[in-house]
């Protein structure tokens, strides 16, 4: 059977969570804030928190920015849960809206048209790795006009003066906009290191700061690292200093941090990022190629002259089939014992948000584009022969169900 996105674990990751359990810091400690230096270096921006998952990440930064009951934020109506999960938990009402044609990312469009005076972010999604449009995104949300329109409700909402622009950039750890890191051209960038991610450390996330000037991110990094930890003012690495067991809790917090043996992990994935990059960009050029005189195949955009994906998420599509055909075609590539995968059943599909009112139906791209998508495995150790025999059973697959014997 081929996986579908099994972890890279060799022996240098092996080796490395061994000598962080021999250390005796297996919590937060200095394999943590090494690996937060590193992503900083690699990112560019301006500081790293390291967290135990991107989805209590951005449940911390949220209560942070002051999110609180009856503010917006805007979403695609396209991702995964976990994006619309963090605005309810806030108290927050998550605006959805449609997609663009061209890829899987929210429409620019749709934004200016959800923006009211509630609204107090916009959450982009990178889509498979492929970043929004956040230089458009930027520039609506600077437009006087949409300024105007901004009511902040404490000082560091009024400090920035407009809508905050927030990157779900769980799948683009290495996506480049614009000749920089994607992350930079939000104003936060939020990372996921889930088992299945480019990059992993098992579970855990990071939150990349790039605030305009204004904000000490200095300052933000003690406060967020304390808010990860209970509200407390000093970690475990800064308590073992002689006599400095005394510490306060500041706030009631959240309890989120990421341990060293994630950040051992960690540091062995970004120090051989570059490798894994390439080979991903290998098997994408692969899959274009094998598709290439397959009438049905509509091939993922992954590379334009601003922007340039990360590889995570091969999103094929089956031109004009239903989602009964895709499922179907999907269960005929499991019987030739290939995994591969749906990203996502948009949020309108899900119980928990058809029960707040959410219509599919109000997001036509979004479900045209989930209809028929199928995710093909992309991962490191797959090999060229494994990408083959990939893409000849979803040939096969779809042959039989679109136009069978």
């Amino acid at each position: 059977m081929i996986p579908f996105s099994p972890p890279r674990i060799d022996d240098a990751t092996i080796a490395e969570v061994t000598e962080a359990l021999k250390s005796g810091w297996i919590t937060t400690g200095p394999r943590t804030k090494k690996f937060e230096k590193e992503i900083t270096k690699y990112i560019g921006c301006k500081a790293t928190v390291a967290v135990n998952s991107w989805t209590m990440g951005m449940q911390v930064l949220l209560d942070w920015w002051g999110i609180k009951e009856g503010d917006e934020i805007i979403i695609p109506a396209y991702t995964y849960c976990a994006s619309a999960n963090v605005i309810v938990h806030a108290g927050a009402k998550p605006v959805m809206i449609d997609i663009s044609k061209e890829d899987f990312n929210l429409s620019v469009d749709r934004v200016r048209e959800a923006i009211t005076p509630r609204t107090k972010a916009i959450l982009a999604v990178d889509i498979s790795g492929f970043p929004a449009d956040y230089d458009h995104l930027m520039e609506l949300i600077n437009e006087p006009e949409i300024k105007s329109k901004f009511r902040g409700n404490n000082e560091l909402q009024n400090t920035l003066g407009r809508i905050l622009l927030l990157s779900d950039a769980a799948h683009s750890f290495g996506a480049v906009m614009n000749g920089k890191q994607a992350a930079l051209q939000s104003d936060i960038a939020t990372y996921s290191f889930h088992a299945v991610k480019n990059l992993t450390t098992a579970e855990g996330g990071a939150l990349c700061f790039n605030l305009p000037e204004g904000f000490d991110h200095a300052a933000i990094y003690k406060e967020m690292c304390s808010k990860i930890l209970h509200g407390q003012s000093k970690d475990a690495l800064a308590k073992t200093q002689k006599g400095n067991w005394k510490y306060d809790v500041e706030e009631p917090g959240f309890k989120c941090n990421m341990t060293d043996l994630q950040a051992a992990i960690g540091l062995v994935e970004l120090q051989r990022y570059q490798e894994n990059l390439d080979r991903r960009k290998a098997i994408f050029q692969l899959y274009d190629f094998g598709f290439q005189n397959e009438d049905w195949a509509i091939r993922p955009l992954y590379k334009t002259d601003r922007k340039t994906s990360s590889y995570h998420l091969y999103l094929l599509r089956v031109a004009g089939i239903t989602e009964t055909q895709r499922d179907a075609i999907v269960q005929e590539i499991f019987e030739q014992d290939v995994s591969v995968n749906v990203h996502f059943q948009p949020l309108p599909l899900l119980t928990a948000y058809k029960k707040r009112g959410y219509q599919m139906t109000d997001y036509p791209e979004a479900y045209n584009s989930y209809a028929n998508e199928i995710s093909l495995p992309v991962y490191f150790n797959l090999s060229d022969d494994q990408v083959r025999t990939v893409i000849g059973a979803v040939v096969k697959a779809v042959n039989k169900v679109i136009s069978p014997a």
